[in-house]
């Protein structure tokens, strides 16, 4: 961990040290916006805002595309956290111990998201079974 609490191979905003969420909310609330603010100058439900900001799903291109002219921020930085985006915040540093939990908190954050796409998937399939069955 760096002085800021953040991965020390990538940087506060990286991969390593946040999500596409995480980036998302940090560039949405440097601005003072709301989730419904930036939902409705997006044009898109309160709901896709939030579910975009919990990673629970990612925009499509055009709605990254506009995501990143809005909030003043590069593509590729909202994407991955590389490029023009947020500095870094000034921050006490966090115990490493901490640093190891939110990291392991993010892992379990994307391994359900991993799930439940599969899950989705094995419903479709299951649901074109019976269809074809019937």
């Amino acid at each position: 961990m760096d002085d800021n609490g953040a991965a020390a191979t990538g940087g506060w905003y990286s991969n390593d040290a946040a999500t596409f969420g995480d980036r998302l909310v940090a560039a949405r609330e440097a601005l003072g916006l709301s989730q419904a603010d930036l939902a409705r100058r997006i044009g898109v439900k309160l709901k896709t805002m939030n579910s975009w900001e919990n990673d629970l799903s990612e925009p499509r291109a055009n709605k990254l595309s506009m995501l990143a002219g809005v909030l003043n921020v590069s593509l590729v930085w909202l994407l991955n956290g590389e490029g023009e985006g947020l500095a870094e915040p000034e921050a006490d540093p966090i115990p490493e111990e901490y640093g190891a939990l939110l990291t392991e908190l993010r892992q379990l954050r994307a391994s359900l998201s991993r799930t439940a796409e599969r899950l989705g998937s094995v419903e479709k399939r299951l649901q074109r079974a019976i269809r074809e069955q019937g």
